[in-house]
């Protein structure tokens, strides 16, 4: 989703993606890589912080629990530890998970209500992917939402040569629309960037 940023703001914004998959808040820090963000951060820039996926998942070597998760998300909120940068936190995307009548599924529940929570605590902007996602996929439906992901034919692909049906990582059409649902957010929070997003007619989603 990160990459697709880039496209929607003018040429004074720099886009840099530093989200690796598969990681969590814990393995994020474990190798390194938040400290490399701390070391580079300008003041007046933006750390927009999303997690869950992988912290989750008690089976993943990414697990942590529920209060190391609350934790980590903390380290990484205030000011951005002195560098006068501007933390935003967003809850995760949303899985394509229909039950048999057609309904979404969430499967997010527990860890996105503490990205709520602490945003609330430490005062930091807080876009709710999650459920604005949800609303996306569901107005899709079942069929619909399938465009989005990585849903491929045996054949299709000869880097899956027997096809794919993966309900958690978006296609490029589904990361420019998680893409537009976050700009929607940013418009909506009056964020700094807002004047510099080049593409006027993204809804915002988040007007109340």
């Amino acid at each position: 989703m990160g990459n697709a940023f880039q496209r929607f703001f003018d040429s004074t914004v720099v886009v840099d993606n530093r989200a690796q998959n598969g990681r969590s808040t814990k393995t994020f820090i474990s190798e390194g890589l938040w400290s490399s963000i701390i070391g580079s951060l300008k003041e007046g820039d933006y750390v927009f912080i999303q997690f869950g996926h992988n912290d989750e998942v008690p089976t993943k070597k990414s697990y942590i629990n529920e209060q190391g998760f609350r934790d980590n998300l903390a380290r990484f909120c205030p000011r951005n530890q002195g560098k006068k940068a501007n933390p935003v936190l967003l809850t995760p995307a949303a899985r394509r998970k229909f039950d048999t009548t057609g309904t979404l599924v969430g499967t997010h529940e527990v860890y996105s209500a503490i990205v709520r929570k602490l945003a609330a605590e430490q005062k930091v902007p807080l876009i709710d992917l999650d459920r604005e996602s949800q609303a996306l996929l569901q107005k899709l439906g079942p069929e619909g939402s399938k465009k989005l992901f990585n849903y491929l034919t045996p054949g299709e692909s000869i880097n899956y040569p027997e096809g794919r049906a993966d309900d958690t990582h978006f296609n490029e059409l589904g990361a420019l629309k998680m893409a537009e649902i976050v700009l929607a957010g940013i418009r909506s929070l009056k964020l700094g960037l807002t004047p510099h997003i080049a593409h006027s007619n993204v809804k915002p989603l988040y007007e109340k």
